[in-house]
């Protein structure tokens, strides 16, 4: 577990990699839901594949990101 916490913690630019991926998670979340959001008012037409493809790698950012805060307290 030290190596996940330490992980973490690393600074990158002067901000630690969990911050990071936390930021990145919620602008996919919002990317994810403004696909659909376009798609549904007819603004864009974006295929749904685009929509799952965002999905899964927000499901996985969000799963580093639970990952590394858990692992700072256990």
């Amino acid at each position: 577990m030290d190596f996940l916490q330490q992980t973490a913690y690393t600074p990158i630019l002067g901000f630690p990699l969990i911050g990071y991926l936390g930021i990145i998670g919620y602008l996919l979340m919002v990317a994810t839901a403004a696909v659909m959001i376009l798609t549904r008012r007819k603004i864009v037409k974006i295929k749904p594949k685009v929509h799952f493809r965002l999905a899964y790698i927000t499901l996985i950012v969000a799963t580093l990101h639970g990952l590394l805060a858990l692992s700072i307290y256990l």
